[in-house]
């Protein structure tokens, strides 16, 4: 994915002038912190998760990255108070999505903002486990008490959509 199609997808889930502090769950190579990043105002925080090692910029804009190890879906991520959580394209790799938001919901300061970009897609396959078709997204997050506007959506280079969406409280 090129850094401008991340943005696309993820852009109008920033929606604060004031500095924040973002985790970005399942951060691999950095596409999306990145683009989490370009979109953040001057002097907010990113906490890159992944369960591999990566090597991503400490600063971007004003912006502070850093990273953590960790495998988010089987430990318990010490992180926060965070402002929101980005899941792009990691979401998939959780069984239960309904205990994973249930165990990231004390990572917030205050309403909980989970930012997700995901596969429109309901059939499981070696990369995507577990996935979540925006109207199963919709329906799991409402069961929580989660309102989830969609923001966006694009084709997806392997077929098929992807798709953004932004759940809160």
């Amino acid at each position: 994915m090129q850094q401008t199609e991340a943005i696309t997808l993820i852009q109008k889930g920033i929606t604060s002038a004031l500095p924040q502090h973002w985790a970005d769950l399942g951060c691999g190579s950095g596409t999306f912190t990145i683009a989490l990043a370009s979109l953040l105002p001057r002097e907010s925080h990113v906490t890159a998760i992944d369960k591999s090692n990566q090597y991503l910029p400490a600063l971007n804009n004003g912006i502070k990255i850093d990273f953590s190890k960790a495998d988010f879906v089987n430990e318990s991520i010490v992180v926060g108070p965070l402002d929101g959580i980005l899941m792009a394209n990691s979401f998939h790799f959780a069984a239960n999505k309904t205990k994973l938001t249930n165990q990231l919901e004390h990572t917030f300061k205050g309403n909980p903002r989970f930012l997700i970009v995901e596969y429109d897609a309901t059939k499981a396959n070696p990369w995507v486990p577990y996935p979540i078709s925006y109207q199963k997204l919709n329906h799991e997050f409402s069961l929580l008490g989660y309102r989830v506007d969609k923001l966006a959506e694009m084709p997806s280079r392997f077929g098929g959509v992807i798709y953004s969406a932004l759940a809160f409280k």
